[in-house]
């Protein structure tokens, strides 16, 4: 199984970025998918989490970031917007085996690589 991040880059503050996470080797579609991120001396964080139609969100950033998935891609997106410095940080998609779509890293089987999001002030 592999997840393969990408989107990440350099952006404004109040710019937009949509970050999207390929998985292979097996389907996701009935499981758990989610997004963490990790800044610069500090630990990883939950950003949001997606199973079937329902969502879950970090309240840092309800409101101006969504998670959706494309199914028949075996892809999930984060579509970021109104972004701040302080989001900036390395992001990284996750995926289980499982129903679980929490905030919990320990939830999630499999993680991708990373992707850099620089948000400039």
């Amino acid at each position: 199984v592999q997840l393969q991040a990408s989107g990440g880059g350099l952006v404004q503050a109040g710019g937009s970025l949509r970050l999207s996470c390929a998985a292979s080797g097996r389907t996701f579609s009935r499981y758990g998918m989610g997004w963490f991120r990790q800044a610069p001396g500090k630990e990883r964080e939950f950003v949001a989490a997606i199973r079937w139609s329902a969502t879950a969100y970090a309240d840092s950033v309800k409101g101006r970031f969504t998670i959706s998935r494309a199914s028949a891609k075996n892809t999930v997106y984060l579509q970021m917007n109104s972004l701040k410095p302080e989001d900036t940080a390395v992001y990284y998609c996750a995926a289980n085996n499982n129903n679980y779509y929490g905030s919990s890293s320990d939830g999630y089987d499999y993680w991708g690589q990373g992707t850099l999001v620089t948000v400039s002030s």
